[in-house]
């Protein structure tokens, strides 16, 4: 029998923050308040318990069987090195493989589904099966029709087949070929691309921009042209793996600061400008603050107001990466810097990709011109990768130019303002049910906490066998005992699939016991205990 609620259940913890902060924009003084509504729920003790028991079992078996393959008793599918290599340097560690052979495995037919159509609000999954617990898989040749997409990252479900109105990005495909064949210091610098710029720029509100041709390289090679020796990098605890490599590539000193926390960030600001670097005690020749609009795990959204005050406060920089911010919140789609009303000028480096919204691929830098200007020629990604191909260009531009008006529609704002509503309806729904979900009542981002490892693997299998597609995620991208469900919200999901998928949500949270919601506070991330930072004219 279904569990019913007569009464909605909001977030069980909801972070207000009024931020009093001053602003000088466009020769005008103003006062900025915005409330930042979040949820993150602890998990009830026997939750967390039977988790951590499933793990500690699972270990247990793990050794077990680890010590048959040994002896030859049970057949062993991983890597192992070869015999007459058996006195050198081990390539390969065994037990740092150890979750990947004896967990990961078993439920490893629940990641890396191949699909065969467009990744719209539908898509076509290829059918497999495995006949080695999971080694291997074989195709059957049955393709699952019409599956619910409630995984890719199409915010505005731009991301989908071909129709007219992609007849610009045909024609660019016939005039200029799919690839560039050179970077862009030599050959490879087009019209299309500084077309692009231009119009980024614009949509940003800024001096200038760059783009590039994938954006994970987009952040991993940008950052160590802008940071070197005796720089000091400060990272929130849960930024992007691109953000991670880039801060590593740079040889710059890295500290961390709590999720979204100003209490913790502002001590390694303080201590950052008190002290100096280590030993030799003389200042750090830049402070760089890395961020990221939201948060592609938590479902989080950066406390930008709070952390542009401080940058200002102790003089610092701020690199903002929108990946999942940009095209998706914002009365007009803009991101984190909208969706807050503050200036572009407020933050040094924006960054973002074309890989949601925008239905392409490829990043972005954007910000002063000064800054553009040098990353044109000390970018590794703009001196060694080759440009990005005309045809994605032309589709970015497309959908940008939808964004904004200016293909002499209202349809871009519609989307927006659509995928603001399906996000809205899909959390409050959620949290009526009784679920654990973390994030921003305003992100597409909707993690669902499973936690069990088990019930990891059946309610994605269960959702498939219903014609719905979600991506579980487990440690190590989550922290061991949060293992969860990660839905992202589309312009392009109707009220009757997303019915469709509450509806099967309900039943699975019902079949699993799923929903653990009993509104207590959450120790992670920590309280704020802020109510205001002021900055000097």
């Amino acid at each position: 029998m279904k569990r019913k609620h007569s009464t909605p259940i909001f977030p069980v913890r909801t972070i207000l923050i009024i931020s009093t902060i001053y602003l000088s924009q466009n020769g005008k003084s103003h006062f900025y308040d915005k409330p930042i509504a979040e949820s993150f729920e602890e998990a009830p003790l026997h939750v967390m318990v039977f988790t951590y028991l499933g793990y500690g079992l699972g270990t247990l078996f793990g050794y077990l069987r680890d010590f048959l393959r040994s002896w030859g008793i049970e057949k062993c599918n991983a890597a192992i090195e070869r015999e007459e290599q058996k006195d050198f340097v081990p390539l390969y560690q065994n037990f740092e493989n150890f979750y990947t052979r004896n967990l990961y495995i078993r439920i490893r037919d629940n990641w890396n589904r191949p699909i065969c159509s467009a990744p719209g609000s539908r898509f076509d999954v290829m059918e497999r099966v495995s006949d080695d617990y999971n080694w291997t898989f074989r195709f059957t040749g049955r393709i699952i029709k019409d599956v619910i997409n409630m995984g890719s990252y199409n915010f505005l479900g731009l991301a989908a087949s071909y129709d007219e109105s992609m007849r610009t990005v045909k024609d660019v495909l016939e005039e200029y070929g799919l690839g560039v064949a050179s970077t862009r210091h030599e050959m490879g610098t087009l019209d299309k691309h500084e077309e692009l710029e231009n119009l980024v720029a614009k949509f940003l509100n800024v001096e200038a921009a760059m783009v590039f041709g994938m954006g994970f390289a987009t952040n991993s090679m940008n950052i160590p042209a802008l940071v070197g020796k005796g720089c000091l990098i400060l990272s929130d605890e849960l930024n992007h793996a691109s953000l991670v490599l880039g801060a590593r590539l740079s040889g710059a000193t890295i500290r961390i600061f709590k999720h979204n926390n100003m209490q913790s960030l502002e001590k390694l600001l303080r201590d950052a400008v008190i002290y100096g670097q280590p030993r030799v005690r003389r200042a750090w020749k830049k402070i760089l603050i890395l961020v990221e609009g939201i948060y592609s795990m938590e479902g989080s959204i950066v406390h930008l107001p709070q952390i542009v005050a401080l940058k200002k406060k102790y003089k610092a920089y701020l690199y903002i990466d929108e990946a999942h911010s940009i095209g998706s919140v914002g009365p007009t789609g803009r991101g984190v810097v909208e969706f807050f009303g503050l200036d572009p000028r407020d933050v040094d480096v924006l960054m973002g990709t074309f890989t949601k919204s925008f239905g392409a691929a490829g990043g972005y830098i954007a910000g002063r011109k000064e800054l553009v200007d040098y990353l044109r020629v000390h970018s590794h990604s703009a001196v060694y990768a080759t440009s990005m191909s005309p045809p994605v260009a032309e589709q970015i531009i497309r959908s940008m130019k939808l964004i904004m008006g200016l293909d002499g529609t209202t349809e871009g704002l519609q989307r927006v303002r659509q995928l603001a509503k399906n996000t809205r309806y899909f959390r409050q729904r959620l949290n009526e049910m009784g679920f654990i979900i973390y994030g921003n009542e305003e992100s597409p981002v909707i993690p669902l906490l499973l936690y069990m490892p088990a019930k990891v693997a059946a309610f994605a299998r269960h959702l498939l066998n219903r014609k719905i597609g979600v991506v579980v995620v487990g440690f190590p991208a989550t922290p061991l005992a949060e293992a969860r469900a990660r839905f992202c919200i589309s312009a392009a999901h109707t009220r009757e699939m997303l019915d469709t998928v509450l509806e099967n949500l309900d039943e699975m949270g019902d079949l699993l016991q799923l929903k653990y919601s009993r509104h207590r506070k959450s120790a992670r991330p920590e309280l704020y205990d802020e109510t205001s930072f002021e900055l000097d004219d």
